[in-house]
């Protein structure tokens, strides 16, 4: 009798469920399992009244990756977006979808969205930041 191996990718995403709109990003679906080779398509509904939205993705190995932002619908920074198999669009200002197609295991993570209130001065908040103070630098132990 033959075995055969299931490869699967687990998606997983944070957000507030469609209770109030007001409340939060809301994103769909709140957990996804695939097969490897299949299309994975998440959406986020933005805060009503913010202009600007990113899409993340985080690992325990990998930690917290920048994908994409968008602002007034159009896409400004894709320098985090896989090429081959990732896409993202937004057609309005209450929707986003990221599409994984084909998935793979290495895909298997934490998808966030995010939503704010953009001004001229911000590009990608807090990722780009540096440490205000730099780090004491302690004598060797003895």
């Amino acid at each position: 009798m033959g075995t055969r191996a299931l490869c699967c990718m687990a998606v997983c995403l944070l957000g507030v469920g469609p209770t109030d709109a007001n409340l939060g990003v809301t994103q769909t679906p709140r957990h996804e399992v695939t097969e490897k080779g299949q299309a994975v398509t998440l959406s986020c509904e933005p805060i009503k009244s913010h202009t600007a939205l990113y899409w993340y993705r985080q690992t325990s190995v990998r930690g917290l990756e920048f994908l994409i932002y968008f602002r007034n619908e159009a896409p400004i920074d894709e320098s985090g977006m896989p090429k081959d198999r990732f896409s993202a669009k937004m057609p309005n200002a209450s929707l986003s979808t990221l599409k994984i197609q084909p998935t793979d295991p290495g895909d298997s993570a934490t998808y966030l969205c995010a939503s704010s209130k953009d001004t001229a001065l911000q590009s990608r908040p807090f990722l780009s930041r540096k440490p205000l103070l730099p780090l004491p630098v302690l004598p060797p132990a003895l």
